[in-house]
């Protein structure tokens, strides 16, 4: 597995695991068959509710904890000083962990500079590895970067074929903030698994849809996470590192560009108010 080293010289494993919309029931089962697969980097959030799992999931792998990368994240209710201090606690009570490897704050609300020092406090104790931030636009993650001491390790952030910001890609890294991307495969929207530019570069290799867009983002040096519950799909996620993509290849992944969210605007004051109300209670 590639590595990608962070500011604070931490390393993660490029290709994660994902568990959003896996139900904590099927999460220890899925992060078993995960890591049985190779993965040892794994994603969950407050806001899944399935960190039990993960944690059921890796005990059950009987790999050392120390060989895993575990990432959580803090949801928008506990987004300030003592609620990430309270609230990172009982993450870590329902992993079954002392620490986590990466700790990002999930949307960009809230007492997000609060917050922040909290988890600046926690990384000095040792119970964070990184710390970083998801969904933050350019000009946030550097205004955070700029008016505190630790500059983020990382920026979870839509990335895929329909969204591929470019331009944002550029500037994380000029600061030093190793980009992730969150739905890759842009959750199946738009018919991508048969897209024909993406199907036509997949059979010059005999590689699948899914690993052609992988091998894009970790050839920019992304960090990116992937998610199945099928065991083959989880090896054949990992079958990336046997080819490279051409520049012509590149060049016609780029046409497919929208420039904008599959999904929706973080910019969107009802989006705002409606994860504001969202109370999960984690």
């Amino acid at each position: 597995m590639q590595n990608v080293k962070l500011n604070n010289g931490v390393e993660i494993p490029i290709l994660g695991f994902g568990t959003f919309q896996i139900s904590d029931a099927d999460t220890e089962q899925a992060v078993y068959d995960a890591i049985q697969a190779g993965y040892r980097h794994i994603d969950t959030a407050q806001s899944y509710q399935n960190e039990a799992g993960v944690g059921r999931g890796v005990i059950k792998s009987g790999v050392p904890r120390e060989e895993l990368f575990i990432t959580t994240k803090i949801w928008v209710e506990n987004v300030s000083y003592e609620g990430v201090k309270a609230s990172f606690q009982r993450s870590l009570e329902r992993l079954k962990m002392a620490y986590v490897d990466l700790l990002l704050l999930h949307q960009p609300y809230n007492d997000v500079y609060g917050a922040w020092r909290a988890m600046e406090e926690l990384q000095k104790e040792g119970k964070i590895r990184a710390i970083g931030i998801s969904n933050f636009t350019v000009d946030r993650a550097i205004d955070l970067a700029e008016f505190n001491e630790v500059v983020p390790q990382v920026n979870q952030i839509e990335i895929n074929p329909f969204q591929q910001q470019s331009h944002n890609i550029e500037a994380l890294l000029e600061e030093g903030i190793i980009p992730e991307a969150w739905a890759p495969f842009a959750e199946g929207k738009k018919d991508i698994f048969s897209n024909s530019i993406l199907t036509k570069i997949g059979e010059k290799y005999e590689k699948s849809t899914a690993q052609v867009i992988l091998r894009w983002l970790v050839e920019q040096n992304i960090v990116v996470l992937a998610k199945s519950v099928k065991p083959e799909r989880m090896a054949q996620n990992l079958d990336i590192f046997d080819f490279g993509l051409t520049e012509e290849d590149r060049t016609e992944i780029k046409k497919l560009n929208e420039g904008e969210s599959q999904f929706f605007s973080h910019a969107d004051p009802q989006m705002i108010k409606w994860m504001a109300s969202r109370k999960m209670n984690v």
